[in-house]
């Protein structure tokens, strides 16, 4: 029997990710998620014993709803290290726009909030192993700079490509999504492969 209202555990993500993407991060307490989805406190705790697992839930949800694997597949299917890379770096790059209100509202929580930075390390730790998967197409097809091994390579796609890094040119600087995305790929060849 399906329902035209949503479940209360997608009530409770989609509050969570409003107020994320609305407040900048301010008032994502568990009572303000609760208030949001219309529940009452003790329903979000059935759902969300803790307010991490809340945070960390949110984000997963929204790579569910927007699709990350599906936007993942040509990256996945691509067929050397060099075709992998620029998929990885154009489907990641061209996802930040959509994610960066709630990646910016983590961001700013993170240094005085365990749980949102919990959730942010555990959608950075999710990047950093598709940096990683890049990575190691690269060394198997002989692409990866010699000088370079794959921990140290996997660290420098994985700041390179950095939302602060996006926020930084596209914000501060004013450039378009296209010179951006194209600049990531030309920067993540010259500094990860032999050319």
């Amino acid at each position: 029997m399906s329902s035209a209202q949503p479940d209360t555990r997608e009530r409770i993500l989609t509050a969570a990710w409003t107020l994320l993407e609305e407040g900048g991060g301010r008032g994502v307490r568990m009572a303000d998620v609760a208030r949001q989805a219309g529940l009452s406190r003790q329903a979000v705790y059935l759902h969300f014993p803790s307010r991490a697992e809340l945070l960390i839930a949110t984000t997963r949800y929204i790579d569910a709803v927007k699709d990350v694997e599906g936007r993942l597949a040509e990256c996945r299917a691509a067929v050397g290290g060099f075709a992998r890379m620029e998929a990885f770096i154009r489907a990641w790059c061209a996802y930040i726009p959509e994610v960066h209100g709630v990646c910016g509202a983590l961001l700013a929580m993170r240094d005085s909030d365990a749980e949102a930075a919990a959730a942010w390390d555990d959608r950075m730790d999710a990047l950093r192993e598709g940096c990683a998967a890049v990575v190691r197409d690269l060394a198997a097809d002989g692409s990866l700079r010699a000088d370079l091994d794959g921990e140290a390579a996997t660290d420098l796609l994985w700041t390179l490509v950095s939302v602060r890094n996006w926020e930084h040119l596209t914000g501060d600087r004013g450039w378009s999504q296209e010179r951006y995305v194209a600049a990531m790929v030309m920067m993540a060849r010259r500094v990860l492969c032999d050319l």
